[in-house]
Order: structure tokens, then C-alpha cells, then sequence
């Protein structure tokens, strides 16, 4: 009788499933999807972009300026003003070649938006887009 016991516990022991091989593989698909996930960078703040017909969608990596209603210019959340944008636009210039997407509020003065168009050029940007809505 104490034999059957002592084999009967020995067995329950025995059934046991291991988990970490199961928590490796999700941990190195975590990392993968990390590692691949495409960041866009955004301007930090938020728009009222005018409507256009013809939008169409643009590359994801580009530099993002933003124009406020109240007349703001920022990027990445920043105010860096008009006279910033050359500065920015050329430094982000000499890492790759991208283009310049201004979000300009719909109710922005049309002559700032001339000035940031104006400043992204002269930093050397060869494309330069007007970001509105469909």
C-alpha cells in the first residue's frame, strides 16, 4: 500500500509544464515590434488644419512645424518662433533628407505661414507641403 503511494506522488510532480521558454518567445516578439515600430513625431500641439480636396498623404518621416492660431510656431512642442525654423530645418537637414510639413491652423495669419515657408527654404528644405485635411 505504501508503494502505490509513493508512485502516485512521484507521478503528480512529474506533469508540471515549464514556462519559460513561453515567456523567452514573448519577450523577444515584445522587443521585435519594439525595435521595428516606426516612431512619427509629432508637433505637440493641436491644429485646426484648413480643408482641402486635394490632399494627399505624405511621408511619415518628415519635419513637422506647426503654426498656432494665436501665432505660435512650434516643433516638437516647443515654441521656437520664426527665426528658429531655419536652425531647426538645417540641422535636421544634415542627419537625412526629408521634407517639411507646416500644420498651420486655418485661422493663422497667411503671412507667418509665408515667413516659416520662407526660413524652411532658406535652411536648404527642397520640399516644403501645407498640411490640411480631406
Amino acid at each position: 500500500m505504501k508503494d502505490r503511494k509513493l508512485i502516485f506522488a512521484d507521478q503528480s510532480h512529474g506533469g508540471e509544464i515549464n514556462v519559460s521558454p513561453l515567456i523567452d518567445i514573448v519577450f523577444i516578439l515584445l522587443i521585435f515590434f519594439i525595435v521595428t515600430t516606426v516612431f512619427v513625431e509629432e508637433t505637440g500641439v493641436e491644429v485646426q488644419r484648413p480643408q482641402a480636396a486635394s490632399a494627399t498623404q505624405l511621408e511619415k518621416h518628415s519635419i513637422l512645424i506647426a503654426i498656432t492660431a494665436d501665432g505660435k510656431v512650434v516643433y516638437g512642442g516647443n515654441e521656437i518662433g520664426v527665426r528658429g525654423v531655419r536652425g531647426v530645418v538645417k540641422r535636421l537637414l544634415k542627419q537625412k533628407e526629408q521634407p517639411v510639413i507646416v500644420q498651420a491652423d486655418k485661422a493663422a495669419p497667411v503671412d507667418l505661414y509665408a515667413r516659416v515657408h520662407d526660413e524652411a527654404a532658406l535652411a536648404g528644405a527642397k520640399q516644403i507641403n501645407l498640411a490640411t485635411r480631406n
